[in-house]
């Protein structure tokens, strides 16, 4: 199923977090944290400004994002874990 997120919302996917700490211990799947990164996967129109004209977003698709960690609405779409956000709560695109 494609979506198409509205206005100056994007979609995105977590990258998959990383299971060893960096001493090397290994964590198990519950023990976790929930990754602050991932890959733009659709992107809003954009915001219409005070003239009625479409502001386009900084992200486009493709782009590898930072976001915070309470950051977005989680969605399931074809059994796929996703975040809807705006685009003001992505603090930088990664290069």
């Amino acid at each position: 199923m494609a979506i198409r997120p509205l206005h100056d919302r994007i979609v995105v996917k977590r990258v998959e977090a990383e299971e060893k700490t960096a001493s090397g211990i290994v964590l198990p799947g519950a023990a976790a944290e929930k990754p602050d990164m991932g890959e733009v996967v659709a992107v809003g129109a954009g915001k219409r400004n005070d003239n009625g004209e479409r502001q386009a977003l900084d992200v486009k698709v493709g782009d590898k994002v930072i976001f915070g960690k309470y950051s977005g609405q989680t969605v399931k779409i074809d059994g796929q874990e996703l975040l809807v956000m705006k685009e003001d709560e992505v603090f930088a695109i990664m290069g």
